[in-house]
Parts: structure tokens; C-alpha cells; sequence
């Protein structure tokens, strides 16, 4: 077996020389060229021995150390994923992106105004929107349904609509709705319009209620409306005062204006009358 061993050894190195024109020792012993052997495995076996020992840098990202944060924990650090990934209305309305007409503090979770950020933006409750003035509570509804569109444009339709609609006793599918959403926007402050507060589907009955009630206030030189204020444009428009700027113009939020509910700026000579909603 010994001799075996020798004679697989001798020929082992024989080949290991040839191959790199080295010249063999012929007068290593067996045990000598056994260890060489053994020590020629062990290398290969173990590739770090062949440059001191030390380990192979490939440039890469370090793994977490075992027992640590897991790599998809630390994937996740890095890449920002631990924060949430939507801000909720209450976060929305109480930071910097509050409604420009909403005082702060206004609105407190569980409010109607809330409910208007859900699904498409339509509002589901009926309770009346909580806080503040009666006149910033209707601006800060009516904002809030700003870009709500007919679907299709010209259609007088949509789901916003229909809701805004349903503060209308004896509202009229496909009609014209800024009416209604003025309606609905005094609704949801909590201030309804009409006699029994059911609502009013023209302009024209807008007009006549707010003269009935002492709140007509017809347009004319010094006249200056209030934020929350609906603004009446003859019998064939209405719309809502938003806020009043320094050089007299006028800011409106208006339903079916250009088939959806816009943000606008009118001339102070273009009403011919404001609802007083204050």
C-alpha cells in the first residue's frame, strides 16, 4: 500500500514538474512528497491560503452580519420603503396642503369634510361639516370638490353630480347643477339653503328664497361680499365667493362651470347679487 502511495506521489509531481518545465527533486523522500501532497490539496481546498490568507474584496454591498437586520430590513431602510407610503386627508389637512379657505383646526377626524376625501371625492354622510364659520366651512366643501368633471363632458352627469344632487328635494337628472352644488355645499357646512333647508335647483329660486330670508344682497358700488357668500349671476348662474382679493377682483369655486367644478376669478361688476351665507 506504501509503495502504492510513493509510486502515485512520484508520478503526481513528475507530471506537476514537466507541466512547468521545472526540475523534479529526485531525492525527496516518501513521507516528504506525501506531505507536499497533502499541503498541494489543502490549497486547493482552500483558495484564500493562496494569497496570505486573506479574503477577496468584489466591490460589492456588504451583507448584513448574521444575527443583525436582515437584508430586505436594511433594503428597505435605505430605500425610504418604512414611510408610509400615502398621507392620510387628516395629516393633508392639518399640514401645508390645508385648504386655502379652511381656518386651522377647523375640521377634526370624523367630519363630513373628511368623508369628502374618500372615493372620488364624493361625499357619503349627511352630517354636517363641524367648526369654524358657517362661511369658511362652505369654501373649505367647495375646494374640496375642485376638478370634479361631468363623465362625459356636457352630460350634466357623474357620480359627484348625483351626489351633489341628493341636498335637492325634486332634483332633475341631466339638469344643469350649479344650483346644486351650491346646495350641497351649504348642506354639508351645515347651513342649507331653500324653506325647511331642502335645497334650491335653479338660480332663480336661489334669488328668491335669499329675498324672502332678508339675504339678498344686490350688487352695486361698496358692495363686498364675504368668503362663503354664493355669488349670483342673474337667473342663469350661481357659484361661490372663495375670497376677495386686494385689488377688488373676486374668487369664485363654481359648479358647471366649463362641464366641472372650477376655481375662477371674476370682476366685482360681474355679479348682480351675493347671498349672504355669514
Amino acid at each position: 500500500m506504501v509503495r502504492r502511495a510513493a509510486t502515485a506521489a512520484r508520478l503526481f509531481m513528475f507530471a506537476l514538474n514537466r507541466r512547468a518545465r521545472l526540475p523534479i527533486t529526485r531525492t525527496m523522500s516518501i513521507e516528504t512528497t506525501l506531505a507536499q501532497v497533502a499541503a498541494i490539496r489543502q490549497a486547493l481546498a482552500d483558495p484564500a491560503m493562496l494569497v496570505g490568507g486573506r479574503g477577496v474584496s468584489s466591490g460589492g454591498t456588504e451583507a448584513p452580519a448574521a444575527g443583525g437586520a436582515s437584508f430586505a430590513s436594511a433594503l428597505a431602510q435605505a430605500s425610504g420603503a418604512s414611510s408610509s407610503p400615502t398621507a392620510t386627508a387628516a395629516s393633508v389637512l392639518q399640514g401645508a396642503g390645508s385648504p386655502a379657505g379652511a381656518s386651522a383646526g377647523v375640521a377634526a377626524p370624523g367630519s363630513s369634510y373628511y368623508a369628502l376625501q374618500g372615493v372620488a371625492g364624493v361625499a357619503g354622510p349627511s352630517a354636517p361639516y363641524a367648526g369654524g364659520s358657517p362661511g369658511s366651512r362652505i369654501v373649505a366643501i367647495a375646494e374640496s370638490q375642485l376638478g370634479q368633471t361631468e363623465q362625459p363632458p356636457g352630460s350634466n352627469e357623474s357620480p359627484a353630480i348625483a351626489e351633489y344632487r341628493s341636498a335637492t328635494a325634486g332634483a332633475i337628472p341631466g339638469a344643469p347643477w350649479c344650483a346644486y352644488f351650491a346646495s350641497w355645499a351649504a348642506a354639508q357646512a351645515g347651513e342649507p339653503i331653500g324653506q325647511g333647508g331642502q335645497g334650491l335647483g335653479s338660480v332663480s329660486e336661489i334669488w328668491s328664497w335669499a329675498q324672502s330670508v332678508g339675504r339678498a344682497v344686490s350688487n352695486g358700488p361698496g358692495v363686498v361680499p364675504k368668503p362663503g357668500d354664493l355669488i349670483v349671476f342673474g337667473a342663469e348662474h350661481v357659484g361661490i365667493v372663495r375670497d376677495v382679493l386686494p385689488d377688488g377682483q373676486i374668487q369664485t369655486i363654481e359648479g358647471n362651470y366649463e362641464n366641472k367644478v372650477a376655481a375662477n376669478v371674476r370682476s366685482p361688476t360681474e355679479a348682480t347679487g351675493y347671498v349672504s351665507m355669514s
